[in-house]
């Protein structure tokens, strides 16, 4: 049985220290360094050039997740603009992540004259990784979590945390952990393909849009506290199989243009 304990890990000078911040900060730093190991291993990158790298990735990508957050909640923040600011009060998407960082990433190849694609299928090893590890934050959180269940890896659920329909239930499917899981697999998955020499620039990041797509879909279609809903479904689904079309797509074209 899974049993959150405080959110808080510490208090330094009256500065509340949570532990999604610290496992946040983990899991970048562990990304950015099997990323830029990854880079020199696997792609010919000098060594140390994804922890240049990794500054832009990870301003934009904050600025990203915030922006991406606000408007998918933006009656809320309308509501509360001041809120806007306030991150320390939660509240960040991997999707609006992903996308501030790939914009970051794009900044620092027409910079440093570094091809895009190959900086996105070194980065996607390390972030991999790095979503495995940032799910545990999730968990700290007592958010992320599915129906109830009585499995022996149930995740308890403070009453303060349940959705209105569930506050009678104490323990639920640990969403975050069946991402993680699949996250890791994701990982090994995309180290394999790194070491196939025949593998077209830019493809590897596709496949992994691809593959944490179908993850995403299959963890949002469990979760009970997703942010935003459409018709019924997660806008995180819908985002996912957006991506999982363009990703298909490029893909196909990206091949066939080695063929011609």
């Amino acid at each position: 049985m899974l049993v959150p304990p405080s959110q808080i890990l510490c208090t330094v000078f009256g500065v509340n220290i949570y532990y999604y911040g610290v496992i946040m900060a983990v899991a970048i730093t562990i990304g950015t360094l099997i990323s830029d190991w990854a880079g020199t291993k696997f792609f010919g990158l000098d060594k140390e050039t994804v922890i240049d790298m990794a500054p832009y990735c990870i301003i934009f990508g904050i600025i990203g997740a915030r922006i991406y957050y606000c408007v998918m909640d933006y009656d809320f923040y309308l509501r509360f603009p001041t809120e806007i600011l306030a991150i320390r009060h939660g509240g960040i998407s991997i999707h609006g992540a992903i996308l501030g960082g790939a914009f970051g990433l794009w900044l620092f190849s027409l910079r440093h004259k570094i091809k895009a694609s190959t900086l996105c299928d070194v980065s996607v090893i390390g972030l991999s990784i790095a979503q495995a590890i940032g799910r545990w934050g999730n968990f700290f959180n007592s958010e992320a979590f599915g129906g109830p269940t009585n499995l022996p890896w149930k995740l308890y659920v403070a009453p303060q945390y349940r959705p209105v329909p569930f506050q009678d239930y104490k323990f639920f499917h640990p969403a975050f952990l069946y991402e993680c899981i699949l996250d890791i697999i994701i990982f090994i998955i995309l180290l394999f393909l790194a070491k196939n020499k025949k593998l077209k620039e830019g493809n590897l990041a596709l496949i992994y849009l691809i593959l944490y797509s179908v993850v995403r879909i299959g963890v949002e279609s469990i979760r009970l506290d997703s942010v935003r809903y459409i018709m019924g479904l997660p806008v995180a689904i819908f985002m996912s199989v957006s991506i999982i079309i363009v990703s298909a797509i490029l893909l196909l074209i990206n091949n066939r243009r080695e063929k011609l």
